[in-house]
């Protein structure tokens, strides 16, 4: 038999093959206690279903009903012992978790028990084998694999030394994704509590949290004081179609190309605004959490966009990262664009570059709006690291299953 393409120094021997249901000293089935006798979901014992786990989440299962002995009992479920794995046979095919406590399932699980080779190592084998099925599942009529299918199929094994260490290896994997995945989602966090405290709110004059040495009073004005409309176009044709830049929600001002993978622009981009960094855009598109558009500034190299993007040119007083940041938050764009924003019949804004303008903000000196910006952009810098490290990972994991197995 062949051997893995990566291997741990000094592991030589050949790997075993066995059926699935010869590596586990039992198996056990699901079921649902009946929903409508709600003493059966008073319980303590943990009742999982195919949405409590996450494609790609093997150990961090969080159960979000409980049901009682009685429960288990008087229906089809079943009481399985801890250090089990539970895999999805039916809804959800592909995923699966390593169980560290005692629990029950409904009847989209198969669950092995008393395993006879090391349990880390089985979870990922078992993982890698189950995004096998799930795609010979996809497509087809067929709801899962059955019970008998799936014990059926062989698993390929090691030494139990070399099951323990590449087990021990992926698992150490994952926990770091865990960890740079919370991080992000933290930063997150922070980052939208801040964007409303850090800004006057109901009328306020100040905000609740400032930096240090700044006690003046944030003006109220039109946000035509702070932005002037730039009516420069590319007539030269000093960009071309490789130019293009787009506006995502997450991302700001982006390459069309490199973004989207192709450009979507006219036969012509001679009448297109031009974007010069630190430009201001405001695109007119709906967005799931921004119906009237959204508002972002240029950190990136100068383009161009088509025109049915307003392009603006920050004034003296005025910091233009400080203004995405400004509407960053949603709410403060939406209510900010919404009196401003007529609709047309096809969902189109039917609003001028210059009437965007015309609303009402409550802005800090030029000063504080640097100091504001520097903070966020610290933010931002951290979220994106997490979640490059996250995503590097991933990768890293997806090429390790694809070389430590057979």
């Amino acid at each position: 038999m062949e051997n893995p393409k990566i291997r741990f120094k000094g592991f030589t021997k050949d790997w075993e093959q066995r059926k699935l249901g010869e590596i586990a000293t039992e198996t056990y089935g699901g079921g649902t206690p009946k929903t409508s006798n709600e003493e059966f979901w008073k319980g303590d014992i943990p009742w999982i279903q195919s949405s409590d786990l996450i494609d790609e989440c093997l150990f961090d299962v969080r159960p979000r009903k409980c049901i009682s002995q009685e429960a288990v009992s008087k229906s089809a479920t079943k009481l399985v012992p801890q250090n089990s794995i539970a895999i999805v046979t039916r809804v959800g095919v592909g995923k699966l978790a390593f169980m560290p406590f005692s629990y029950a399932t409904s009847q989209d699980f198969l669950s092995l028990s008393g395993l006879k080779i090391d349990p880390e190592f089985t979870v990922y084998a078992l993982y890698k084998m189950m995004q096998s099925v799930s795609n010979e599942v996809q497509g087809t009529s067929i709801k899962g694999v059955t019970k008998d299918e799936l014990l059926a199929k062989k698993i390929i094994f090691p030494s139990c030394n070399e099951q323990k260490k590449i087990g021990a290896y992926l698992h150490s994997l994952d926990t770091l994704i865990t960890l740079h995945q919370r991080k992000c989602e933290q930063t997150k966090k922070l980052k939208k509590y801040m964007l409303q405290k850090m800004f006057p709110q109901n009328g306020a004059k100040v905000p609740e949290i400032r930096f240090d040495g700044f006690t003046y009073d944030w003006e109220q004005r039109k946000l035509i004081d702070y932005l002037e409309v730039s009516s420069e176009k590319n007539r030269d044709n000093r960009f071309t179609k490789e130019d293009v830049l787009s506006v995502s929600g997450e991302y700001g001002i982006v390459n069309q190309i490199e973004f989207q993978g192709r450009s979507f622009a006219g036969a012509s981009v001679s009448n297109y605004g031009v974007v010069e960094n630190g430009d201001v855009v405001y695109t007119k598109s709906p967005l799931k959490s921004n119906p009237y558009g959204i508002i972002k500034t240029n950190k990136g190299i100068p383009g161009i966009v088509s025109t049915l993007y307003a392009v603006y040119k920050p004034k003296e007083i005025t910091d233009s990262k400080f203004v995405q940041i400004y509407f960053e938050l949603d709410s403060r764009m939406n209510s900010y664009m919404h009196p401003l924003v007529n609709k047309g019949a096809k969902n189109d804004m039917k609003v001028s570059a210059e009437n965007a303008l015309k609303g009402m903000v409550s802005f800090p000196k030029k000063d504080e709006q640097e100091m504001i910006s520097l903070y966020f952009s610290t933010i931002d810098h951290l979220i994106t690291l997490h979640q490059r490290k996250c995503d590097e990972l991933k990768k890293m994991k997806k090429y390790m299953l694809q070389n430590m197995f057979i």
